[in-house]
């Protein structure tokens, strides 16, 4: 009988399927010490499953409801509501009756009682379900109570909450419900805490929110709350609101809304030591659940009861540090242009290559600036870098700095290094030839070549030494080259050079975008303008045109030679392949799939690149884009010569301009060749994988990329792996996709936020960092997937980032805007180099744009609007 009815004292922590996500937590909640909880019990899963087993229609109606998707709404509210009246008109078993009848008698049949539901799937680590079931106030008789359980039950299976699991991938049939029958507590006050304020999710900041009544007024949204905020036992924040109504319980059962006096409206709900001691019983809730919580209390006679604690499922988590210091950190996924996250075995490499402090969180890396940020010099170098960057960044940093709390500034030491040069100086002499740029190229194809050939003796512990090896003496030697980085930064710097001074001797905006059309030597975009030349050579045969409309598998090269100019196409297709294979949508992510590796994802850009464009599209899109660089510079040479000191002035423009051309290409290929080294490094281990699935240490090849480069190895030498590592890891990916990473947060998990400092916008503008010029109309495409992506000419691609595996899309666009990005990432110089207007760093872009919507881009000014 004992596993029908559990008080909340006998319940165990590992009866989650028994009693749910709420009674779990109050069985936990009852158990700590000076913690009031309301006593009372939970009505087992185990009796739900008794009464619906032998319904036979409830198994068909479920069944039915598991083919639907989200989207099948109309259906859902039918079955569910045939559900719902089925679970209210079923018998509760005899013995739960008796059960529940034992339990009243113990804490008082005439009592008051709140009736819950507590489901199996809900205020779990991962997912809070919060509000998707049914809650009873003040019911008062074992008939009454009987009757609400039934009414709980038939909660499971409202629209919302059979949506909700859906859209979170939980079956049905395998969630199941418990009930909370508890004393009711009739409050003066009510509320919530949570033990991280909820705005900026500051772990140091608690935030109370607390009204007259109960707090069901709060949860429903009927009233407004008073907000109390506290840090380190302080009150640092005090908002009273005015509160025209409370829930009040009634006598004979029930609740009802009551208008407050007027002198009591605006009157403080807590006393300033009722606040502290609300903080001091928050703080020790959080303590023995080891994690922020979410808590529902209430104030009755001098005492606060608490009814409810859940962990807060929307924190984003704190960069681990092995410190009690304050840190600030950065997210790399906004420089990178890659917010996803990133694999174990994918973070492990991209440490071991970056020199920078690094910390994971959430899947992703944070870079720490605190030492940065503490020294007058190395600050400003940083602030003057994260203007050009990201200015979101930039102005987060500067409210921290300006705060004056979190970092405490250095003295101006003499160690630091020497403050930056003005953009406006000439930047640092390099020869100005582009054989420079040739000879880097081929230094890197050639250690590509031979890593190749290398790699290809070498397996077990021996590969995982190489692949290190390698890392530091030729990955990092190629990315961090002094003569690699001066090229790009002189053509960088020569470009800020020219915007400045074009607009300060000509007025003339931006100038260095249209002077940056069709350089040479670009390795990113290049590829956009060679999938064009593959859809040249496939135009001409239209059976191989309708076969790769209809492909769906990745074996679909070996069945091209079967149709006429099915050998010419594989071969277009290979070519382009072997020079761009291993790139891919989020490639600096090791574990991501890449072209080479499921060549399916380029058919539909091949297909849309034939049906969009005529021959020698490529061709004639580069030499435009030359020809319209060259013109700009012949008439800004042409119009500096008229001015005082013309031919000076030309002189050094058309210097600056070399500059550009010659080097500005190469900014893409040290990426580029760590790409290519990447993918040789994960061909090497994914033969590794296989001998592993051979000897069953694993299922999957890619069981792989949920360990670190560290642990495989260990892995590889012991032909030993505990399964659950995998399984958690798995999980953890999951939660993680849900999470937004923000570009700045405290070792306290605060997000500091920026914003842009711009006047004389239209009034609906979306404003963002303008980095490619020019003004251009068209549909919008939301495309989160590049792989899903059906554009037409004309098209507007708005999008969370792009790296350079999305370049060929870029063929088909006219303009782009982007939530992440600055003005020298990826998506920014591919497109002033296309010559498409551009907007970046554009915060909700996907969430305030629709798909199709018609928008104006103004990439010269950096804002957008909807028409």
């Amino acid at each position: 009988m004992s596993s029908l009815v559990l008080g909340f004292q006998e319940i165990e922590k590992t009866q989650l399927s028994l009693v749910g996500g709420k009674g779990l937590h109050l069985g936990e909640l009852s158990k700590i010490q000076d913690i009031q909880v309301p006593e009372g019990f939970c009505v087992t899963t185990v009796g739900f499953q008794k009464a619906i087993e032998p319904n036979e229609t409830y198994h068909a109606l479920l069944n039915q409801l598991t083919m639907l998707t989200a989207e099948d709404r109309a259906q859902i509210g039918e079955i569910s509501r045939k559900i719902r009246q089925i679970l209210m008109d079923v018998e509760i078993p005899s013995d739960v009756v008796k059960a529940v009848t034992e339990y009243l008698s113990r804490f008082g049949e005439e009592h008051a009682y709140a009736v819950r539901s507590s489901a199996t799937a809900e205020d779990l680590p991962h997912a809070s379900f919060a509000g998707q079931q049914d809650t009873y106030l003040n019911i008062i008789g074992k008939d009454a109570i009987l009757q609400h359980i039934s009414k709980c039950w038939a909660s499971l299976f409202t629209d919302r909450a059979v949506i909700y699991r859906m859209q979170n991938g939980f079956d049905h049939s395998q969630v199941y419900l418990s009930v909370i029958v508890q004393r009711m507590v009739f409050p003066q006050a009510s509320g919530i805490l949570f033990t991280a304020d909820p705005m900026t999710s500051n772990r140091k900041l608690l935030s109370i929110d607390a009204s007259f009544g109960l707090g069901e007024a709060l949860v429903s949204g009927l009233v407004s709350a008073d907000c109390y905020k506290v840090r380190d036992g302080e009150i640092v924040e005090k908002r009273i609101a005015t509160k025209q109504l409370a829930i009040y319980g009634r006598k004979e059962g029930g609740t009802e809304t009551r208008q407050l006096d007027p002198d009591q409206q605006k009157a403080q709900t807590l006393t300033e030591q009722q606040m502290l001691q609300l903080a001091h019983i928050g703080r020790q809730i959080e303590a023995y659940f080891g994690q922020p919580q979410d808590i529902e209390w209430c104030l009755a006679d001098d005492t606060f009861y608490i009814v409810q604690s859940r962990p807060i499922t929307t924190l984003y988590p704190i960069p681990e540090a092995n410190d009690q210091e304050n840190h600030v950190y950065l997210s790399v996924g906004h420089q990178q242009m890659m917010t996803d996250p990133i694999k174990p075995l994918g973070l492990s490499f991209f440490l071991l290559v970056t020199p920078a402090p690094m910390r994971k969180a959430g899947g992703r890396l944070f870079v720490d600036v605190t030492h940065q940020l503490a020294s007058p010099v190395s600050r400003n170098n940083m602030l003057n870098a994260m203007g050009q960057h990201d200015p979101l960044m930039k102005d987060a940093l500067m409210n921290i700095i300006e705060r004056g709390d979190f970092i405490k500034s250095l003295p101006n030491d003499q160690t630091a290094p020497s403050p930056s040069r003005s953009n406006t100086d000439l930047p640092a002499p390099i020869e100005n030839d582009p054989t420079i740029v040739s000879d880097l190229i081929k230094r890197s194809q050639t250690s590509i070549e031979e890593l190749k050939q290398n790699i290809q003796t070498k397996s077990g512990s021996d590969l995982f030494d190489f692949i290190r090896e390698d890392i530091q003496q030729q990955l990092k030697k190629i990315l961090f080259d002094p003569q690699s980085s001066a090229v790009f930064m002189s053509a960088i710097n020569a470009t800020s050079w020219i915007n400045e001074k074009m607009n300060e001797w000509l007025g003339e905006k931006n100038a260095a975008d249209t002077l940056s059309q069709s350089v040479p030597n670009n390795i990113t975009s290049e590829m956009g303008l060679a999938l064009l030349d593959v859809a040249d050579v496939i135009r001409p045969y239209p059976e191989v045109i309708d076969f790769l409309q209809h492909v769906n598998d990745d074996h679909f090269l070996d069945e091209l030679v079967k149709f006429e100019g099915g050998p010419e196409a594989r071969e277009a297709i290979y070519d382009f392949l072997s020079k761009y294979g291993m790139r891919c949508a989020g490639e600096i992510d090791v574990t991501r799939t890449r072209w080479s590796e499921k060549p399916m994802t380029l058919v539909p850009m091949i297909v849309g690149n034939i049906k969009n464009f005529e021959p020698q599209a490529g061709h004639r899109k580069f030499e435009q884009g030359r020809r319209e660089a060259l013109e700009k510079e012949q008439e800004l040479i042409d119009r500096l010569k008229q001015l005082p000191d013309g031919e000076q002035k030309a002189e050094e423009t058309k210097r600056m301009i070399d500059l550009i051309r010659n080097f500005i290409g190469y900014r893409e290929y040290p990426k580029y060749g760590m790409v290519n080294r990447y993918f040789i490094y994960k061909l090497a281990l994914l033969k590794e994988a296989e001998q592993l699935v051979q000897t069953g240490v694993i299922h999957d090849k890619e069981d792989i990329y949920y360990l670190t480069f560290e642990e495989l190895h260990e892995v590889v030498r012991t032909n030993q792996l505990d399964d659950q590592i995998i399984n958690k890891r798995k999980d953890d990916y999951k939660f993680f996709e849900k999470l937004t990473p923000p570009r700045v947060i405290t070792s306290d998990g605060e997000i500091v936020t920026g914003a842009y400092k711009r006047e004389h916008m239209p009034v609906n503008a979306i404003v963002g960092l303008p980095v490619s010029s020019g003004v251009i109309e068209g549909r919008a495409r939301v495309i989160f997937n590049m792989e899903d992506a059906d554009l037409e000419e004309g098209d507007i691609l708005v999008t969370s980032f792009t790296d350079p595996g999305w370049t060929p899309l870029f063929v088909s666009i006219k303009g782009l805007v982007t939530e992440v990005g600055g003005l020298m990432t990826h998506g920014a110089v591919i497109a002033r180099e296309y010559g498409l207007p551009a907007v970046v760093g554009v915060e909700h872009a996907t969430k305030l744009i629709k798909d199709g919507q018609r928008i104006r881009v103004h990439g010269t000014e950096g804002y957008i609007e909807i028409l």
